[in-house]
């Protein structure tokens, strides 16, 4: 096991390298110093609003069947090759990314309620990082997925170059913007700002009835990124405290301009940047519509005119187009938040061009709903309840989580990662029972920093802020499983541990700035027994034996670009 000092003093050497590669090869670093602004020379740096939108594209599984031949147990399976791609971000330049079928975004994977999925996740990358010179290895989580702990992403349940792991996924919760990334202790960060993250939207009966479809349902993926004057990818940690790059990206795009109809359009909001934190809102000053957030639909429907988002945290909003006429143009723009380090573009995210209506209009909506039904909890046969409909009375436990810096250590209730590795992966924060209710309050405790907290397994309902009024915001009405704790701000949650016996085991919890998270700010609770479903040994990647090309990637139908 690599010590906590090794670990740092890896981290230093990461922050002054990039790789130059092409496809396929070992990378061969160049020292370069570690850079807070893109050195890019003008003619190769990227103009808002002249890129073209485009959707990742959709995976389309290897397999289909039903389980035992019962056509009440449907299940797909797909496969991912995590390997280096070419990408062509900046202009005249080629930008070498790390990628799951080496893509950026990675391929969509749509899910529906009930219809198990497997993926395959084989680890084809070359021996060491692109922004880190350590080992390319990995650990793919799906966020927000209710997946037992040894598909979860563990931190230390890793994946080296030459083998592959099978990930089961029960898509049992209710509809939701899932997203899957890379979690791998140390280097999460870097694996996922060199390009290990993709959608993953979970969709019900509930959902379709009531949201846009198809052509009006649109994955936005904000990430931000530095990058060498030969248009490699720089990096810089800025002493532990995280990653603000100058170049916005939509969907792998700097700054984008999208087509779109006069129509509502629902937008799936991601922040995937690794540090950075985002206020976006309409340049026009028109409202957007809440209707999604982290977890799932939410039961009223919020008009807000901004809206905060951390780290890892997902909006879905309604924009509504009819009213503007062909040639109108409106712009998403980025206000940002307290202890964002911000650049002359970054206040922009992209652009909406309204076209001539056309088509159809299957997938779209008449008008925007003022409140959602999401069919309550699907588990509520085996006892789980609806999470929007938990109240303090239930919680049989209240716990406190301390998010904290102390002698430039990030540290949760003055535990760090390194705590549960020395421990035998034994240490807890927590014990909760299956299908107990808790209330969890988060407090940040760490001065001049912002934490996006992620509690692994569960949706939670936030019930009280020490700010704005004591109540939660607008835009943070709905079921989630990240929670934004601003500056000296406490967020009481209250959460249901929606699992069987079997189901139980090991979870994380951690700052999601991925920085932080990588500097050990995380630690574990375990549902139940917390011998069950050892995340680590109970079912462990195994060597790759199939050529490289044995799972070509093939895509769904896609849509012009532009659009």
């Amino acid at each position: 096991m690599t010590s906590r000092r090794e670990v740092l003093k890896l981290g230093a050497v990461g922050a002054a390298l990039t790789g130059v590669l092409a496809s396929g090869s070992d990378p061969t670093p160049t020292t370069t110093e570690p850079i807070s602004r893109s050195q890019l020379a003008p003619q190769n740096t990227p103009v808002p609003f002249r890129g073209v939108f485009r959707r990742p594209p959709e995976l389309v599984p290897f397999q289909r069947g039903f389980d035992g031949g019962d056509p009440r147990r449907p299940f797909e399976r797909y496969a991912l090759t995590q390997k280096l791609g070419q990408a062509r971000i900046l202009p005249g330049l080629s930008t070498t990314l790390a990628g799951y079928t080496g893509i950026f975004p990675g391929p969509t994977i749509r899910a529906t309620q009930g219809t198990r999925i497997e993926v395959r996740i084989r680890n084809a990358f070359p021996a060491a990082g692109l922004v880190q010179p350590g080992a390319f290895s990995t650990s793919t989580h799906l966020h927000g997925s209710a997946s037992l702990p040894q598909y979860d992403g563990y931190a230390n349940d890793i994946t080296v170059t030459g083998f592959f792991k099978n990930y089961h996924y029960p898509n049992r919760q209710t509809a939701r913007t899932l997203w899957y990334h890379d979690h791998k202790h140390h280097i999460t960060a870097q694996n996922v700002y060199s390009g290990l993250a993709g959608f993953y939207p979970l969709s019900d009966r509930f959902e379709r009835a009531q949201l846009p479809q198809g052509e009006f349902d649109v994955p936005l993926m904000l990430s931000d990124a530095l990058f060498q004057a030969d248009g490699s990818l720089g990096y810089s940690d800025n002493s532990q405290k995280g990653l603000w790059g100058d170049v916005i990206l939509v969907n792998g795009v700097p700054w984008p301009t999208m087509k779109v109809k006069p129509r509502i359009y629902r937008f799936r909001v991601l922040d995937a940047s690794i540090s950075r934190s985002y206020r976006p809102t309409l340049s026009n000053g028109e409202p957007v519509y809440i209707v999604g957030t982290d977890a799932g639909i939410v039961p009223v429907v919020q008009a807000v005119s901004s809206w905060r988002l951390g780290t890892a945290e997902r909006t879905e909003i309604l924009i509504d187009f009819r009213k503007y006429k062909p040639g109108q143009t409106v712009d998403l723009r980025n206000l940002s938040n307290k202890n964002n380090i911000d650049f002359a573009n970054t206040n922009k995210i992209m652009r909406f061009q309204v076209v001539a209506d056309s088509g159809s209009g299957a997938g779209s909506i008449s008008s925007v709903p003022s409140r959602l039904d999401n069919g309550g909890s699907p588990t509520a046969s085996r006892g789980g309840l609806d999470t929007m409909s938990l109240t303090p009375q239930m919680a049989t436990v209240k716990r406190q989580l301390r998010f904290e810096r102390e002698n430039g250590q990030w540290s949760i209730n003055g535990v760090i990662w390194d705590d549960i590795e020395r421990s035998g992966f034994t240490k807890l924060f927590g014990n909760p029972q299956p299908f107990a209710v808790e209330q969890w309050t988060i407090t940040n405790q760490s001065g001049g920093w912002f934490h996006p907290v992620h509690i692994h397994l569960v949706d939670a309902k936030i019930i009280a802020r020490n700010t704005n009024g004591g109540k939660p915001f607008a835009w943070e009405l709905g079921p989630k499983d990240v929670f934004y704790a601003g500056e000296n701000e406490s967020i009481t949650t209250l959460m249901q541990f929606d699992a069987i016996p079997q189901e139980a085991g090991r979870y994380m919890i951690h700052c999601h700035n991925l920085v932080h998270e990588d500097h050990d700010m995380m630690v574990q609770y375990a549902v139940g027994d917390l011998r069950t479903n050892n995340p680590i040994t109970a079912d462990p990647p195994k060597r790759d034996t199939l050529p490289a090309n044995a799972f070509p990637p093939v895509y769904g139908p896609m849509f012009p670009a532009g659009t």
